[in-house]
């Protein structure tokens, strides 16, 4: 059986220029290396940025990173950053929330997919220092 596939077009107005952007379905490859001083670079400008209380990183153990990732048509995993509630200031307490995505770049959400938080932060359990964290 033929699979039909669906092109969507978007358009982005800047001034008075249109640009095509076009759909890339995810295919599991996205992402790529980069050079750990230029993470170092970017990782120091965010730290520098907060609080020194403030989260600097997260950590997502090992099993449940291979679950989300072996979760039918799971092409990658995607992060969004957030703030619990709860906190007397309202500002909350920063979060990282994992969650597979599919082939049509859509979040896996809904019965039987999972959604992942309860990472360690750092603060409380960080690296010794090196180009990343100091």
């Amino acid at each position: 059986m033929a699979r039909s596939i669906q092109i969507k077009l978007f358009f982005i107005q800047f001034s008075s220029h249109s640009y095509l952007l076009h759909y890339m379905p995810f295919d599991g490859s996205e992402g790529s290396p980069i050079d750990a001083n230029t993470a170092g670079d970017w990782t120091h400008a965010y730290q520098a940025s907060v609080p020194g209380d403030a989260a600097k990183a997260m950590f997502f153990g090992r099993d449940i990173l291979e679950s989300i990732l072996a979760q039918d048509g799971c092409k990658g995993i995607r992060f969004y950053f957030g703030l619990s509630s709860g906190s007397v200031d309202l500002k909350g307490t920063m979060q990282l929330v994992a969650v597979g995505a599919d082939h049509d770049e859509n979040d896996q959400l809904g019965d039987g997919f999972i959604v992942a938080d309860e990472a360690t932060s750092c603060p409380s359990a960080c690296s010794q220092p090196n180009v990343l964290y100091n």
